[in-house]
Formats: C-alpha cells, structure tokens, sequence
C-alpha cells in the first residue's frame, strides 16, 4: 500500500529529519498537545530515528513524516499503544509550522492512515486524546467520523489549571 493522497505523502523518518525533530519536540507550544514537559537531547532523538526502522509489532508504535509535493517535512503523525491482540492504536499528529496549518494536510494524512490502520493492520478502532478547548484537532478528528466517547474531567494540568481531556474512537 502506497501511503501517498493528492497533496502529501507519508514516509518514513529518515536520519535526515533529526535536525527538525529537534525543533519540533523542543517547541514548547507543541508540548502543550504532546503532553511532553522536558526536551529531547539529539542523542535521544538520534537513537529514536536509529530504532524506528524495526517493526511496529515489536515497538509498539510507528511514527511517519507528513511531506508535500514539494516532499518538505511539514509534520508527523503517530501511532501510538499498538494493541494487535486488541486491533487498536492511539493516533496523534502535529503540523509543525502555523503557516503550514488549515491547507489540509493533516487531514488527508489522517485519511491515509486510518485507510492503513483498517487495510494494511487490520485495526478494530484507532482513538485519540484531545484537550476540550483544542477545537481545530476536535473537528478534524469528528469529520473523519471519530466520535467523542468520553471526557477525562481536570485531565491536563496547564499553566496552572486544570482541563477536561476528550476521549475519541474511530471503529472500524
């Protein structure tokens, strides 16, 4: 199965991309939806890409670059927790740059991989975690038939308050 829509591709994370995994993983604004609280050293990262070639029924998760037709990184999406014996798996994805959002990227690149979720891995249900107040990732998840299943109250801890996280599945 080619992981390639219209306007992206989806590929693997190449040696290459560590520069901008650095920049991506140590912006504070996208820790926010990543849930991460400390940044990644290169070394880390280095071996991250170093190990992200051996299967995802082994590691469990599968990270892919989003790429435009000019084949420039402009974000990535992940799975996450892949259960087989359980045919699920979390799902996350981040463009990068503000100024690459709202062109439909993530949204196709979500289609491609639900398609390969369901085909390719014979997935049951993907789910998601979004902050209640993250409206733009809430309506990008519902239009690609995700439903909101439940609601983690006082979920996330950020600048000093506390949110309701949402719970999303997808079944296929």
């Amino acid at each position: 199965m080619k992981l390639q829509g219209d306007h992206i591709s989806l590929r693997a994370i190449e040696p290459a991309d560590i520069e901008l995994l650095y920049n991506w993983e140590n912006d504070t604004e996208n820790w926010k939806v990543s849930n991460t609280q400390t940044p990644f050293s290169r070394f880390v990262l280095e071996q991250y890409i170093t190990s992200a070639h051996q299967d995802i029924y082994t590691v469990k998760q599968l990270r892919l670059m989003i790429c435009n037709v000019d084949n420039k990184a402009v974000g990535c999406i992940d799975l996450f927790d892949f259960e087989p014996n359980h045919q699920r798996a979390g799902l996350g994805i981040l463009i990068a740059e503000k100024s690459d959002r709202r062109k439909g990227y993530a949204s196709e690149a979500l289609n491609i991989l639900i398609q390969y979720c369901f085909s390719s891995l014979n997935l049951h249900q993907l789910y998601c975690n979004i902050t209640y107040d993250n409206e733009a990732s809430v309506v990008l998840f519902q239009k690609h038939g995700f439903l909101i299943t439940g609601i983690k109250k006082q979920w996330i801890r950020e600048s000093g308050l506390f949110k309701d996280e949402l719970l999303l599945q997808k079944i296929r």
